[in-house]
């Protein structure tokens, strides 16, 4: 009986010996011991250790140089004051991708909540000519307010990931940031085709059949002004709008208020995409580096086992 001699066949250049009776080949190189890193897929094995160890690179600062870090403390000025130093301030080291990942965070927050307060002081009439806006702008101010609240959403949920190093939080900071940046386009997006596209006509149309008496009384008291073309066309008669009034009509001033407010709007909104981009890219590269083992093992050091802590453990244990 003839074997073939493809079957089975393994090239030289793997490892394995054809057959199981043949013995293998002794390599003349000696391997080099290398230490295991951590960090990569093997971290996330369910028999992984999910702590650093010995060998390991500090990037959460629990291996602190106490002596180097006092020379180098920027808060001192004498060797005395070095000393008092407590060791726990100086164990906090963040690597770069933690500072940028703080960077873009801040950033983000900040101009939410600089949004956010801005929607809310026009919500609640603060503002000059706020109530106009509150009247003829409604849904792009509701949207605005929405995009400002997912914005500082974003960023606690960006600081808590930050700050406890977790993979969960700032995978849902990463796609938070993608929704927010969906609601920030939103009103720029509201607003400029509002005002590029047929402005005069939307507003006519807005003024005789979207407001209602209450709506054109609060626009002419703002705008000081009576009626929509005059006096007698669609106007909504109080102590200052009559027959006889004198003051002028509404159409041209309110066509020139809505021109102003819209092109700041859009302005400001497309303005905060470029820095949006950035915290999207940041997180992206980022995130995956905060700590050594990407946000495993958060166990303080004082709570970790070592062989001392085991002996002591074992002896009572004992007892």
């Amino acid at each position: 009986m003839t074997s073939s001699r493809s079957l089975n066949y393994i090239p030289s250049k793997f490892s394995r010996p054809p057959s199981l009776t043949m013995p293998r080949r002794r390599s003349s190189v000696v391997p080099v011991p290398f230490p295991k890193s951590g960090g990569g897929r093997e971290a996330f094995r369910p028999s992984e250790d999910r702590m650093p160890g010995e060998g390991d690179e500090d990037y959460d600062g629990v291996d602190v140089d106490v002596q180097r870090l006092r020379r180098l403390w920027p808060f001192s000025r004498g060797v005395k004051e070095r000393e008092k130093i407590p060791e726990r301030l100086l164990g906090w080291r963040w690597n770069k991708f933690k500072w940028v990942l703080l960077c873009t965070t801040s950033m983000v927050m900040l101009y939410s909540i600089a949004s956010l307060v801005f929607c809310l002081l026009t919500w609640f009439n603060v503002l000059e000519h706020a109530d106009i806006v509150r009247v003829g702008n409604r849904r792009e101010l509701a949207v605005s307010t929405l995009a400002a609240s997912m914005g500082i959403l974003t960023s606690l949920v960006g600081w808590a990931g930050l700050l406890l190093n977790n993979r969960s939080f700032l995978a849902a900071y990463n796609l938070l940031l993608w929704l927010t940046f969906a609601t920030l386009l939103a009103p720029g997006y509201l607003t400029y085709k509002q005002r590029t596209f047929n402005l005069e006509g939307k507003i006519n149309a807005q003024w005789s059949q979207t407001l209602d008496l209450t709506s054109r009384l609060r626009i002419q008291n703002r705008l000081g002004c009576c009626g929509y073309y005059n006096a007698f066309v669609e106007a909504t008669v109080s102590n200052t709008c009559y027959a006889r009034s004198v003051l002028p009509a509404c159409k041209g001033k309110f066509l020139d208020f809505e021109k102003m407010v819209l092109g700041r709007w859009y302005t400001a909104a497309f303005a905060l995409v470029p820095p949006h981009m950035a915290a999207m890219f940041a997180g992206l590269l980022c995130s995956n580096h905060v700590t050594y083992r990407y946000g495993k093992g958060m166990m303080p050091k004082a709570y970790r086992l070592n062989m001392h802590t085991m002996a002591i453990v074992i002896d009572e244990y004992a007892k």
